[in-house]
């Protein structure tokens, strides 16, 4: 009897636990339910994949950037590009995510949000997703400074730029023309304007930008002479510009479709259309160099690319393939007689980001509305020409102030001596190539990047002027 009853006991048990699994069990869901779950999955699948292509393109930068400067200059160039990321990422976390996608009743910046003040880890994790996709254009925004700054600036004085342009002036204008992307809502999206990747948002802010930089700083020592000449400052290698801009090209098919923030069929034409955009900007780039120059420019061509892409952002998502061509070819073209004006109005661009970026951004912006599927009309390219001279206002106002205000604070110009001995030794105490030394007149070698040679020696193979 005392053995039954205990296997009596077991049973009610055993059965009181399978009633309460059972009654555990989740409700099946139905079909509509299972295909959002999936659809919701890949979108943060694909949102944080395209955020990594997007953040590859630092590299691209970091490339372009010291392929087209001069190898004394290589360690802070790169220094430049891996704290615009860090600082940026720090001030975009703190304060302007906050200010770009945060609530707001004006229209003008949002106030929540900061510090990830609107995440809890019990509510929706799709905030980390958004804001890692965003930080990374943000990022690129202030990195498209530093080009237009290189070989003369402050490594101190650039910091606090970099945290700057992340925290307050990119932020700002991004919540006017991005902020109902999640919590906010900006008075130039009320209005339609069309800006889907960041022809304005993100690449006329940075160029914008480095034009107030470059005209605070002034040009490199040795680039215009007495006479109103111009004396080109060759870059150290065009092998490392032409990797940056194929590693741009391809962190492009993340910032472009990556918008899109959906895994969706939509991005199959965002893809082709920037593509098509990069191609035609860099055929009609070469051939203009060509004619311009008499030679196919290799420094050209490869902008010519970079201006396709910057030119094709805005209008990625509402214009056709064969538009796409034209508004990249039309880039092209631009990029390069832009290039050549600002060289004669003496503003040292070393990269030429004031006109792939500022330039190119604002004529892909207005391209956006004038190739727009939908249909274009006045009202359409009013917007979009508003939207082009707010961005500028806001930009170059607020930069050059701050460039302003950083120079007379902590300096944002090297000393003379520096320039000439390169910002390598003088602001990180590094060489970029240890090994690498070239001859002298006198048969002596001497380090490239600003050691110390012998009177009358040569650098064979780098102009005088580079010195």
């Amino acid at each position: 009897m005392k053995s039954m009853r205990i296997i009596g006991l077991g049973l009610i048990f055993l059965l009181g636990g399978l009633a309460g699994a059972w009654a555990d069990e989740p409700t099946p869901m139905s079909n509509k339910e299972a295909i959002d779950l999936v659809q919701t999955h890949a979108n943060y699948m694909w949102t944080l994949v395209a955020a990594c292509l997007v953040f590859f393109m630092q590299a691209g930068f970091a490339m372009v950037e010291t392929g087209f400067t001069r190898a004394k200059n290589a360690i802070n160039i790169m220094m430049k590009n891996l704290m615009d990321f860090s600082m940026g990422s720090i001030a975009f976390w703190a304060v302007g995510f906050g200010l770009m996608f945060g609530a707001t009743k004006t229209g003008w910046f949002g106030t929540s949000g900061f510090f990830f003040s609107d995440f809890s880890p019990d509510g929706d994790p799709w905030v980390l997703a958004f804001w890692m996709f965003q930080v990374v254009f943000a990022a690129t925004a202030a990195t498209i400074v530093s080009g237009a700054m290189a070989e003369r600036t402050k490594f101190v004085g650039y910091l606090v730029y970099s945290a700057i342009v992340s925290a307050v002036i990119y932020p700002i204008f991004g919540s006017w023309a991005w902020g109902g992307l999640f919590n906010g809502g900006g008075w130039l999206e009320g209005l339609g304007f069309i800006d889907f990747a960041g022809s304005t948002v993100v690449h006329s802010v940075g160029g914008w930008a480095a034009l107030a930089g470059a005209l605070v700083l002034g040009p490199r020592m040795g680039k215009y002479g007495k006479d109103g000449s111009i004396k080109p400052i060759m870059g150290h290698s065009m092998t490392l510009a032409a990797l940056g801009v194929f590693i741009l090209w391809l962190g492009w098919f993340g910032f472009n479709p990556g918008s899109t923030t959906t895994a969706d069929k939509s991005i199959a034409m965002i893809f082709v259309n920037t593509n098509l955009a990069a191609a035609a900007g860099c055929i009609m780039a070469m051939f203009t160099s060509w004619i311009k120059f008499g030679k196919p420019e290799v420094g050209m061509s490869l902008n010519g690319a970079l201006a396709g892409l910057v030119g094709i952002t805005a209008g990625c998502a509402n214009v056709s393939p064969g538009s796409s061509i034209i508004i990249g070819a039309v880039a092209g073209v631009l990029v390069v007689l832009s290039v050549v004006f600002f060289d004669r109005i003496r503003v040292d661009d070393p990269v030429g980001a004031v006109s792939v970026h500022g330039v190119c951004g604002a004529w892909g912006t207005l391209a956006a509305g004038l190739f727009n599927m939908g249909g274009t009309s006045m009202a359409i390219i009013g917007v979009q020409l508003l939207g082009m001279a707010a961005c500028f206002v806001w930009t170059f106002t607020l930069a050059f102030t701050m460039f302003k205000l950083i120079d007379k604070i902590v300096g944002l110009r090297v000393s003379p001596e520096e320039e000439l001995e390169g910002l390598d030794l003088t602001e990180h105490g590094g060489v970029a190539y240890p090994d690498f030394g070239v001859a002298s007149t006198h048969g002596g070698i001497a380090p490239l990047g600003g050691g110390p040679m012998t009177p009358g020696a040569v650098r064979v193979g780098i102009p005088v002027n580079q010195e």
